[in-house]
């Protein structure tokens, strides 16, 4: 105070003055909690006398706590302030340090003077240095205060539980959690930081909003001469997790400690029964219980989480710090996850699919496809009477008449399934709609073009056996981001792996109601599905993209662990089934076969057959021309199974197995007329490919007609 007043009147400028000048330019926001400030300065009987103000690190309790003793000079007021980290945790020691500030002697009396200023406010920043000193302060220095002083206190925790157990305190102290900037207030600090607006969205969606972390990555984006590397994350960034993870974990007691934040990092909700998955031991009570004392972790019904940016930051460090302990932490969450999901049904099912959708937030390939600011906010909910307008008027605008009419036939129908998506009670906010095609009616697919070309496509690369569903997602859309990651987009692909998890003897599953398929092809592809061009259909003017995976080559179980690696940045493959012709309809198939047949002893013929890419031949794991030449042996032997395809089991040998030169010749070594041999062939060959098409449709348990 005595420099800034004798600098002022000297008419210098000071590096403290231009200090105060730079900080002020950086601090935006924070419009509410000054508000509340200065309307205390004003006021006669402000309602509290303790502004306590609490937040994880980084978050802005230091700036904003300058920002309000600016305000309070501003307003005549005295602004005595106090850094707990310089003061021992001593009522001498605290007394000393305020006799500092006030400029008095050593053995002065600081209470008496602070009493004798105009509007004293006292500031106390990083109070969780003084917990020691909670209760003295609480119950003798504060209350010695004159009545018309107020107290500004800023620490990462809330204050203690004695605070509000005090009838007192409880009228005089008033309680505010800082939160991350507002979008628009984070845009204002990068615009004062001289960072491009085009990146602005890219630092917005790193840091959450989080003042140090914005501060962070405007200094990256100026070593970078105003630039960032394409697809930064955190993980590339080790120096901004350095000094964000020393803002947010101080001391950690224990390696297991640390392994309890780094799960609770991972994972949407911190249970203490995940933490029995995820980390074994008998100490997870008191894991969990260390968990919830953090000042950066927040409590929800489901369980504990980080603060976003803490979030992030202690997974990005993990991740770069030992990847294989990543990725062993992720699949022993993970399975926490899946076996919870399989385990429930309704809504508790579909908040567990959420949480394994929440896994692939940091995919740097995925993220994208996801609306993560909104996640969680919308749900699932039964179809009401009163949807169907809402519902009906939001197709008519994204997409046609045509197509509305067809969501209200579907809607009545007992093979389709229908969701309203909702963010409250009211109206819903987006919808979704299934066909289980197999238990419509041939008048019903007919009259649905989209229903139709399913369906053939499904006939035509796999029909299902007796007792497997063919299941089409038809219909989806958000109110007002239609089909862009919206909430309604994610509550759809939790309800989609609700659908994989408890549909029984699933077959092909389609998602058939994206129109922008360039966008959300990369999405299927990563999530195993292929594009069925085929089935592709159009409905007044739009459009409508086919995705498809059969789930009998690649079961709900195989394609969750399928997912595992990826979501944690595992390369994705081609799509199981991307290839039309991985799938030959009957006749394409038979003549493959006779094919194979006839190069048996070819192995640079048999390696250009199709059927290497069929399921008969993927089924047993090696797409060789050997696996082929086994399979076509094993299928022609099994017609001496019956004693009425001897004879043609003997053509069959003499043709193709051990070939005579020519089929004259083996008609001789069979001694029969060349005709008959050519009949018994004719049957021999149509045996082999029964035999196989039968593997081909069912499975290695398929047994022919």
């Amino acid at each position: 105070m005595a420099s800034r007043d004798k600098s002022a009147q000297l008419g210098a400028i000071t590096l403290a003055d231009r200090l105060r000048q730079a900080r002020r330019r950086r601090f935006v926001g924070r419009t509410c909690e000054l508000e509340l400030f200065r309307t205390a300065l004003t006021s006669d009987e402000s309602g509290f006398t303790v502004l306590f103000v609490h937040g994880p690190g980084g978050i802005g309790k230091t700036a904003l706590l300058g920002a309000l003793a600016e305000a309070a000079e501003e307003a005549g007021a005295t602004a005595v302030r106090l850094d707990a980290r310089t003061i021992e945790p001593s009522p001498p020691a605290f007394y000393a340090a305020l006799g500092a500030a006030l400029g008095l002697p050593e053995r002065a009396a600081p209470l008496e003077s602070f009493a004798t200023h105009r509007r004293p406010i006292l500031f106390i920043d990083t109070y969780e240095q003084l917990v020691p000193l909670d209760n003295w302060l609480r119950e003798e220095f504060l209350p010695e205060l004159p009545a018309g002083a107020l107290v500004v206190v800023a620490g990462r925790t809330p204050p203690s539980p004695q605070w509000a157990s005090d009838p007192g305190w409880g009228e005089l102290l008033r309680v505010v959690a800082l939160r991350n900037l507002q979008p628009d207030d984070a845009r204002s600090y990068l615009d004062a930081a001289g960072v491009p607006e085009d990146l602005h969205r890219r630092v917005l969606e790193m840091t959450h909003g989080h003042p140090l972390a914005l501060s962070l990555l405007a200094d990256v984006v100026e070593q970078h001469r105003g630039a960032l590397a394409p697809g930064l994350s955190l993980q590339e960034t080790p120096d901004v997790v350095r000094v964000l993870l020393e803002h947010f974990v101080e001391w950690v007691p224990s390696p297991r400690h640390r392994e309890a934040l780094e799960a609770c990092a991972h994972a949407r909700f911190t249970t203490e029964d995940l933490l029995r998955t995820a980390l074994g031991g008998d100490d997870t009570h008191e894991l969990f219980g260390w968990l919830r004392g953090l000042s950066f972790i927040e409590e929800d019904p489901y369980g504990v989480f980080p603060h976003d940016v803490a979030r992030d930051v202690l997974d990005a460090d993990l991740r770069w710090r030992d990847r294989a302990s990543y990725a062993d932490l992720h699949r022993r969450v993970r399975r926490h996850l899946v076996e919870q999901a399989r385990r429930t049904r309704g809504l508790e099912q579909h908040r567990w699919a959420a949480d394994i959708i929440f896994l692939h937030r940091n995919n740097p390939a995925m993220r994208s496809f996801w609306d993560w600011e909104s996640f969680g906010h919308a749900f699932p909910d039964e179809l009401r009477d009163e949807d169907r307008t809402p519902i009906l008027a939001m197709t008519r605008r994204h997409q046609s008449a045509e197509q509305a009419e067809l969501v209200g036939h579907w809607m009545e129908h007992p093979a389709a399934t229908f969701i309203a998506i909702r963010a409250g009670t009211g109206e819903p906010i987006g919808y979704g709609g299934a066909i289980t095609l197999d238990q419509a009616g041939e008048s019903d697919l007919a009259a649905d073009p989209g229903a139709a070309a399913i369906w053939e496509y499904a006939q035509r690369h796999g029909p299902p056996r007796p007792g497997e569903s063919v299941h089409a997602a038809r219909f989806l859309m958000d109110r007002d981001a239609y089909q862009s990651p919206s909430a309604s987009n994610n509550v759809i692909t939790a309800w989609h792996i609700q659908h994989i998890l408890t549909t029984p003897r699933l077959s092909w599953d389609f998602i058939a109601c994206y129109e922008d398929a360039a966008f959300w092809e990369p999405f299927f592809a990563y999530i195993d599905y292929h594009r069925a061009h085929e089935a592709e259909y159009d409905i007044g003017n739009h459009h409508y993209a086919v995705f498809a995976h059969d789930f009998r080559r690649l079961g709900p179980l195989e394609w969750l662990e399928l997912m595992s690696d990826r979501e944690i940045g595992a390369p994705a493959g081609p799509p199981t089934g991307a290839d039309p012709e991985l799938v030959l309809s009957q006749p394409e198939f038979a003549q493959a076969v006779r094919a194979a047949l006839r190069f048996l002893h070819r192995p640079d013929r048999l390696a250009d057959n199709p059927l290497l890419r069929s399921r008969l031949v993927r089924d047993h794991g090696d797409s060789s021309a050997d696996t082929l030449r086994a399979l076509v042996l094993e299928a022609a032997d099994s017609l001496q199974a019956d004693p009425r395809d001897d004879r043609p089991f003997r053509a069959i040998d003499r043709t193709f197995l051990r070939p005579a030169a020519t089929q004259e010749r083996a008609a001789e070594v069979l001694g029969l007329p060349f005709t008959t041999y050519r009949r018994h062939l004719a049957r021999g060959v149509d045996r082999t490919v029964d035999w196989l098409w039968a593997r081909e449709v069912h499975g290695p348990q398929g047994v022919p007609p």
